[in-house]
């Protein structure tokens, strides 16, 4: 990709000032647009070490509105960051729709740097870049505009720079635990042992949603020229497909893995057995036998730094909140934490649905339980029509790869879908309705979601077939007896985690 670049090209200063004069104001009116329409707008920047690209950045910040974009500078991982997936920090700093997020170095140069290192690890690297299509993939379908630039220049140049950087005593890299423990791992100066790497990565992760373009940078007028031409156009462009017609726009996604297929082995809910039940003798031994192994086991956890994601999903009065009750009763509580999920709020509603769930995410040694989680997307998003069919079509393939990512760190996760059958629910919301220290738990909306059985059954079914993956299965809890629910979950929990932590 790099071999063909010509790097000769150059651009005189009168020329420079005058097409910038034009540009600045063309981006900054695009800028405004953009946030009109909410378009979400990532910009990420690499290259050469003394490629010039801190000077190209802030020429290319100066004409917009600072109010309407964030700026990232990625240096080293903080102790939290190193404990929890890889892009799990940069889902963090995604910007909300409207917004600009101008990344100055990104998870490619960390890619780089913790993965493939020193060790030249080239499976680590593999990998990663699989991951980083998914998330690259996954913001563009949610309507995010991505832009990457990779700022090259000649290995001649840069030995040219460095002299010069070091002859002003300039630091090359701006790192604040560069003091007390030296210049992280990088690749500063070797040029040719690193330049396959590179063109690994952008041959690996050029796409059509989120493209790579190669910027000439021996000639600093000319890079930063090509950076604001090549921005403007692009959203100028997507503006004319968001502000087109349906018959302008481009063909909708479309995921052969997800199309409406006939379910030919009938809905997996209707075979559940839920006569299945528990004396009271028996809950009581098994629950105390569960929780002191899972009083254990989470020590365990701790100390081979084993991260596990629990997520409760079900009928409303299936008795999750019983379950997870059970389920933390004897666990210390500074390793692990109970997210309940609700409706997104306005910030939340800004970004990726995903984003909102990674600050949950458990760091390695801990424990998270969802009490509800991003399942709504093809639950309650599907039904309510919150979603469109294209946007919760396209989450099962979106959700698969994001529980990939996470049991490929090393997480654990186990999801149950509680499940009762329509009288059973009755049963509970008015036995919940006449107990006034329990009437709290039943809403209008809960009543509102009990008339859509049939429509919240069909998605559940469909969920459950799409999702159930190797790495992270569904296990169906027949909850129409609570103490045989609670006793279920915790057996899976406790057996789970023993053959996770001995294999």
């Amino acid at each position: 990709m790099l071999e063909n670049v010509d790097l000769s090209q150059t651009i005189n200063n009168e020329e420079y000032k005058k097409s910038m004069k034009i540009l600045e104001v063309k981006l900054g009116e695009l800028q405004r647009r953009a946030w009109e329409l909410k378009i979400p707008i990532i910009l990420v920047f690499e290259g050469w070490h003394a490629s010039g690209m801190g000077e190209d950045i802030n020429h290319f910040i100066l004409p917009l509105d600072p109010r309407g974009f964030d700026f990232h500078t990625m240096t080293r991982p903080c102790y939290e960051d190193l404990l929890k997936p890889f892009l799990l920090r940069f889902w963090a700093r995604i910007p909300v729709k409207g917004r600009i997020g101008i990344f100055d170095r990104s998870w490619y140069s960390r890619a780089v740097i913790e993965l493939f290192g020193k060790e030249k690890d080239e499976e680590a690297l593999d990998k990663i870049l699989e991951e980083i299509t998914y998330f690259e993939r996954q913001l563009a379908d949610a309507g995010y505009l991505i832009l990457k630039f990779f700022l090259h220049i000649s290995e001649k140049e840069q030995k040219e720079r460095f002299k010069e950087i070091k002859k002003r005593d300039i630091p090359l890299i701006l790192d604040e635990y560069q003091g007390k423990n030296g210049v992280e791992q990088d690749f500063i100066e070797q040029y040719d042992e690193y330049l396959p790497v590179v063109e690994k990565i952008l041959e690996r992760t050029d796409a059509p949603n989120a493209p790579w373009t190669i910027v000439e940078a021996n000639d600093r007028n000319f890079a930063v020229l090509k950076i604001i031409i090549t921005v403007t156009h692009a959203i100028e462009t997507y503006i004319e497909k968001v502000t087109g017609t349906p018959g302008q726009q481009t063909i909708k996604y479309l995921d052969m893995a997800t199309v409406n297929l006939p379910v030919l082995n009938g809905s997996a809910l209707e075979k559940t057995d839920l006569s299945k039940s528990l004396s009271v003798e028996e809950y009581r031994e098994a629950k105390k036998l569960y929780q002191h192994r899972l009083e254990s086991l989470q020590y365990e956890l701790y100390k081979k730094k084993r991260s596990v994601v629990i997520v409760f999903e079900g009928w409303d009065a299936a008795g999750k909140g019983g379950d997870i009750h059970r389920l933390v009763e004897e666990l210390n509580p500074r390793l692990y934490r109970v997210v309940p999920v609700g409706s997104p709020n306005d910030s939340e509603k800004a970004h990726h649905y995903l984003w909102r769930f990674c600050e949950g995410v458990p760091m390695a040694g801990h424990i998270t339980i969802f009490d509800r989680s991003w399942y709504g997307r093809v639950l309650v998003e599907r039904v309510e029509g919150f979603s469109t069919e294209e946007e919760w079509r396209r989450a099962y393939r979106e959700i698969n790869e994001f529980e990939k990512i996470l049991t490929d760190a090393g997480a654990i996760i186990l999801k149950f879908w509680l499940h009762i059958d329509k009288e059973t629910q009755l049963e509970r919301f008015e036995s919940r309705m006449r107990d006034p220290e329990k009437r709290w738990k039943i809403t209008e909306e809960d009543w509102r979601n009990r008339n859509r059985w049939d429509d919240y059954k069909v998605a559940a079914d469909e969920m459950l077939q799409k999702t159930s993956t190797t790495g992270s299965p569904w296990i169906v809890i027949e909850s129409r007896d609570k103490r045989y629910s609670r006793i279920k979950v915790l057996k899976t929990v406790a057996e789970t985690l023993e053959n996770e932590l001995n294999t």
